[in-house]
C-alpha cells in the first residue's frame, strides 16, 4: 500500500513539473510587443558570457534567408491565389503554399528580414571570398538599418493584405538591397572585391 502511495506521489510530481515546463513556454510575448535582445550564453565551465558566433558566410546568410524571404514580398505584388495549393502544406518547400502560406508567408518574410539585420551584425561572419563583413563600418550599419526598415514596412503592408502596397514596398525593399548592393556587392572584379568599399 505505502508503495502505491510513494508512486502515485512521484508521479503527480512528475505531472505537475510537465505541466508548469508546458505553461511557461505556452507564455511567448504577444504579438508585436518589445522583446529583450538575446543574451550572450555561457558555456558550462567557462568563465563568463560568450560572443554570438557566425556560422554561415555573408553569401550563404543572403542565400538562406534574405534572398528567399525577399521573393516571397516581390511575389505578393501579384495575385497570390495563383500559387495552387501543396498537395501537403506541412511538407511544401515553397513558404507560399506551405502551412503557413498566403498572407501569413508574406508577414513572416518581412519579419525574417527585419530579423536578419540583425545577423548582418555579428561580428567574425565572413563574405565568400574570405574578407571581413564590414560590420563596424558606419554605412554598412546603416544600410542593415534601411534593411530592417524595408522588413518592417513588408510586414506591416502585408498585414493590410494589398497588392498595391505591395507594389510599393517591393520598391522599398529593392532601394535597401540596391543601396548596399552598390557599394559592397556589384563590384568590376566581381567576388574577389566584395565586402570591401
Amino acid at each position: 500500500m505505502r508503495s502505491k502511495f510513494i508512486f502515485a506521489c512521484c508521479v503527480s510530481v512528475a505531472l505537475a513539473a510537465l505541466f508548469f515546463d508546458a505553461v511557461s513556454l505556452a507564455q511567448a510575448p504577444a504579438r508585436g510587443t518589445a522583446t529583450q535582445p538575446p543574451r550572450a550564453t555561457t558555456t558550462p565551465g567557462s568563465a563568463g558570457p560568450t560572443a554570438q558566433k557566425a556560422d554561415a558566410n555573408l553569401q550563404q546568410l543572403m542565400r538562406g534567408i534574405l534572398y528567399p524571404s525577399s521573393n516571397v514580398i516581390f511575389a505578393a505584388q501579384g495575385d497570390l491565389a495563383k500559387f495552387p495549393a501543396a498537395p501537403d502544406a506541412s511538407t511544401s518547400p515553397n513558404p507560399l503554399t506551405s502551412s503557413y502560406g498566403g498572407w501569413q508567408a508574406v508577414e513572416n518574410a518581412g519579419l525574417a528580414l527585419v530579423e536578419s539585420a540583425n545577423l548582418l551584425l555579428v561580428q567574425g561572419r565572413m563574405c565568400a571570398n574570405g574578407k571581413p563583413v564590414p560590420v563596424r563600418r558606419p554605412d554598412w550599419v546603416k544600410y542593415v538599418q534601411g534593411l530592417r526598415q524595408a522588413g518592417m514596412a513588408a510586414y506591416k503592408a502585408a498585414q493590410s493584405k494589398n497588392q498595391d502596397a505591395m507594389v510599393d514596398v517591393s520598391g522599398t525593399v529593392t532601394e535597401a538591397c540596391t543601396a548596399c548592393h552598390d557599394v559592397y556587392r556589384e563590384k568590376p572584379g566581381g567576388l574577389k572585391d566584395r565586402c570591401l568599399p
